[in-house]
């Protein structure tokens, strides 16, 4: 199952950063997506919009105000889900993503890893 990132930070107190590692111990393929490109220990963050292809699951760790910029490119992706981990919910994106048959979910990534929900 590939899981994209998005809000991806090369700091390990940093959420997004702990749910990386989680999910690469679980053996997800992970991306990164983050504001910078660069090598964190044993794998990159990537940045910009980049054409990928089967994205099972989205994590999403970008407050709302952050997010508007990725619609377009979330619902031409299509992946399956999209969560919003806590600090980045957001209703209009949200609906936008169901609208296009795309499942969403308000969560906490590391969560649903740690109870086997994921």
């Amino acid at each position: 199952m590939k899981t994209l990132v998005i809000g991806a930070s090369h700091k390990p107190e940093r959420y997004s950063y702990k749910a990386v590692k989680l999910l690469q111990q679980y053996d997800h393929e992970v991306i990164a997506l983050g504001r910078k490109a660069r090598k964190v220990e044993d794998w990159e963050i990537i940045e910009g919009k980049p054409d990928l292809k089967d994205i099972d699951t989205v994590t999403l760790y970008l407050s709302a105000a952050n997010q508007e910029e990725y619609y377009d490119y979330l619902k031409d992706m299509h992946p399956r889900r999209v969560i919003f981990n806590p600090g980045a919910e957001n209703r209009e994106l949200a609906r936008i993503l169901k609208e296009n048959g795309i499942k969403t979910e308000e969560s906490c990534t590391l969560v649903l890893l740690g109870t086997g929900q994921f």
